[in-house]
């Protein structure tokens, strides 16, 4: 890897598959900036609700993880590793990038069971033995989907926002998490700009933190606290934003020790 490009990793939450004008305008934003290299992480949470839909399952979370049977892994990892990676990939080719589509594993993440109630849902180990950087060295833009496997060859679906924050800890690189909202919000609906473990552990206790965003605003903390750098939470419905943020402003909400 080019030790004087900057690297970033990018989480794309999974509701931006449902508008591929904003998933062009993302690709188009970072076909504009080839002067640091990218790693995009995605999920598709709404895509797998639709599958499963199709098929007859059931969904449920737990403090904003699905809960994945075995029964339901084949619809999930599909959909995801399958379905939502190469939509992705398709619309990087159309913008002229050179995308490689991967999952958790040859992104060098292990995983292991989170807990037993949640079915085959993964938790992410350290991450080794990754291709990511050869990939970014050849100019390639990887696509890694949140399914990773143990070393068994079981399979799992992972938290995407756990799967960005472990990727861009073994590149020690920057984060930005692009999501449905502008920022993360207070009990009034208006955008927090900065948080740090303080503020966060009170929004929570007070409920104006919860379900899927609780878990993004922890790991972002967590991300932070070991890259020793802000994190960032922003909107994939703004392109602007994230040209923005690689341009190193303040947009959105940064998560701060």
């Amino acid at each position: 890897m080019n030790p004087t490009k900057k690297t970033w990793v990018i989480k794309l939450g999974g509701a931006v598959l449902n508008n591929l004008g904003a998933l062009n305008a993302l690709f188009a934003a970072l076909a504009t900036k080839q002067d640091a290299h990218y790693v995009v992480v995605h999920g598709g949470g709404a895509l797998v609700d639709r599958w499963l839909q199709d098929a007859g399952f059931a969904t449920a979370k737990h403090q904003g993880l699905r809960i994945s049977p075995a029964e339901q892994m084949p619809y999930i990892v599909g959909a995801l590793a399958g379905c939502a990676n190469k939509q992705l990939l398709g619309c990087a080719v159309k913008n002229q990038l050179k995308p490689v589509g991967l999952s958790l594993y040859e992104a060098g993440v292990l995983a292991k069971q989170k807990l037993k109630a949640l079915g085959c849902v993964g938790e992410c180990l350290e991450a080794t033995d990754s291709i990511v950087p050869v990939l970014l060295e050849q100019g390639r833009l990887p696509l890694v989907s949140s399914i990773s496997f143990d070393e068994q060859g079981q399979w799992y679906n992972v938290n995407a926002d756990e799967a960005a924050a472990a990727i861009a800890k073994a590149l020690e690189a920057e984060l930005i998490f692009m999501t449905d909202v502008e920022a993360v919000l207070d009990q009034n609906g208006q955008a927090l700009h900065q948080l740090n473990a303080q503020h966060i552990a009170q929004l929570i206790e007070d409920g104006v933190i919860s379900g899927g965003m609780e878990v993004k605003v922890k790991t972002s903390l967590l991300a932070a606290q070991h890259l020793r750098r802000g994190v960032y939470i922003s909107s994939w419905q703004k392109p602007e934003n994230l040209i923005a943020l690689l341009d190193g402003e303040h947009v959105g909400t940064q998560i701060s020790m």
